[in-house]
């Protein structure tokens, strides 16, 4: 192992991917292993000069790339899928090092995040357009689409790879170039990246990566730009309402996908196998710190206790340690920060009469760790309920009525995802469908998909990512008429 960590991080990149080629500069951004608390590398920390010299590339580049033929913008990116995955243990063990997450999950969202580049690689071929016949006569209407121009992508670190794939690749098929920030907790799995479109053939200036512990600054700088075209930002509600206010000034156009809040209802119905089965999934994935990650639990009172006392079991039996090693079910979470809020969390719910339910043994570890629980007797009240949670805690309420049950899973602003288990169709449908979310879970707790629209509404964000709207979102539509002599 030793070995091969040593290996690992001889072949760390650590500068700036800017025009094609590498900037180091100073190299004074640590980045911190979560599981140890040792500084596994230090990489370029960028500023606005640099954001500036990354957004001069991206405009230099956009005229080529706009005019590339959709083939052979394709072409690219399906290399770059494969050469993803002939990487994918060393990219998988960096996102590991860096993030936390076990090293089986890291070679999941490897694989997840390479969908990406082989779905937007079929799609930008098919981008369409229309003509037909004024209604009125005597004149064509033809609708074409053209790239929107530059865009900044700016990430978050609870998925340092395929957050960033789901961004560059639609913008690539599109035609569009790319300025992206990665998070500054986990910047080299993007790194690793840009060697991937590098390699692939990615033209100089089309993709550029900027790292930075000054995100403020160089979102700002290219954001005020009048060259930038597009803002697509995945974190929390709070910046993106920042950014959408920065964005407002320049008319720029945006993708937001931000917080959640995400309900899970267990109707009467529900097969209780089932239920704790997706619960599991939809909360501990990546340790819970994921957008649409379960956060509120309502489950029918015929049916809490049980659910609650399963659900602990299930919890508790994750081990927990460094997700470098493979016995590891439950990493780390990000940083000393994000310990500190659950146990806030969890002191303001017991304090408001919460129960603490929990088996889980701690590693000896000076790594960022906590414990997973449950909480019952839960006050509406309480941060933990009325919060993103971005851990593992999951607190469980009961209901009687199901009309309650859905005013209790509507009473948020966040509308990312929810999920609903029930084994009768009818009510299970009605409940899904009533529900103000972008997306639900129907009997399962995975509903990410490269192929399917992730995003959100109400204060959980704007547009879409994959599916077949992805692409849109970086196009801008132009209407021609054209007069017949």
């Amino acid at each position: 192992m030793t070995r091969t960590l040593d290996k690992l991080y001889d072949g760390l990149p650590t500068g700036h991917f800017i025009g094609g080629e590498w900037h180091v500069g100073n190299t004074d951004l640590p980045v911190e292993n979560p599981a140890t608390g040792a500084v596994i590398a230090t990489v370029a920390d960028g500023g606005p000069d640099t954001a500036a010299i990354a957004l001069d590339a991206a405009v230099a580049a956009a005229n080529d790339w706009a005019a590339t033929d959709p083939r052979t913008r394709s072409d690219i990116l399906m290399k770059a899928f494969h050469l993803l995955h002939e990487r994918a243990h060393r990219i998988a063990q960096i996102l590991t090092l860096e993030m936390g997450k076990p090293l089986a999950e890291a070679r999941g969202e490897v694989v997840y995040g390479a969908e990406f580049l082989r779905w937007f690689a079929e799609q930008c071929v098919q981008a369409g357009g229309e003509y037909f016949r004024a209604p009125t006569g005597g004149q064509r209407i033809l609708v074409t689409k053209q790239p929107v121009g530059p865009v900044l992508a700016i990430t978050p670190w609870n998925f340092p790879l395929a957050m960033v794939t789901r961004k560059v690749a639609p913008a690539l098929a599109a035609g569009c170039t790319i300025v992206l920030k990665p998070a500054s907790q986990t910047p080299l799995t993007a790194l690793e990246l840009m060697r991937v479109f590098q390699d692939a053939g990615v033209p100089a200036g089309v993709v550029n990566c900027v790292t930075t512990s000054r995100s403020a600054a160089v979102a700002t700088t290219i954001i005020t730009d009048e060259r930038l075209r597009k803002l697509t930002f995945t974190g929390s509600t709070g910046v993106g309402r920042k950014l959408l206010a920065q964005a407002s000034e320049r008319i720029l156009r945006t993708s937001m996908e931000l917080g959640g809040n995400a309900p899970f209802v267990v109707l009467a119905s529900a097969d209780l196998d089932k239920a704790v089965a997706g619960a599991l999934a939809a909360k501990m994935r990546n340790g819970g710190q994921a957008c649409v990650a379960a956060n509120r639990f309502l489950v029918h009172d015929s049916l809490a206790v049980e659910f609650a006392e399963r659900l602990t079991a299930a919890m508790s039996a994750l081990r927990m340690g460094d997700g470098m090693d493979p016995a590891t079910a439950l990493g780390p979470l990000i940083d000393r920060a994000a310990v500190d809020q659950m146990h806030w969390l969890i002191e303001d719910a017991v304090a408001r009469g919460a129960r603490v339910h929990s088996t889980a043994e701690l590693p000896d570890s000076p790594g960022h760790f906590v414990r997973p629980v449950v909480l019952t007797k839960i006050d509406p009240k309480a941060q933990v309920w009325r919060e993103e949670i971005f851990g593992p805690i999951a607190p469980v309420r009961a209901f009687s009525d199901i009309d309650e049950a859905l005013a209790l899973a509507q009473d948020t602003e966040s509308g990312l995802a929810a999920y609903v288990f029930g084994e009768k169709l009818g009510e299970t449908m009605n409940f899904a469908e009533g529900l103000q979310s972008g997306m639900v879970g129907i009997n399962t707790g995975i509903i990410s998909d490269p192929a399917a629209p992730f995003g959100g509404v109400k204060a959980s964000g704007l547009g879409r990512e994959g599916g077949s709207t992805g692409l849109d979102e970086y196009l801008e539509t132009k209407y021609l008429a054209l007069r017949l002599s």
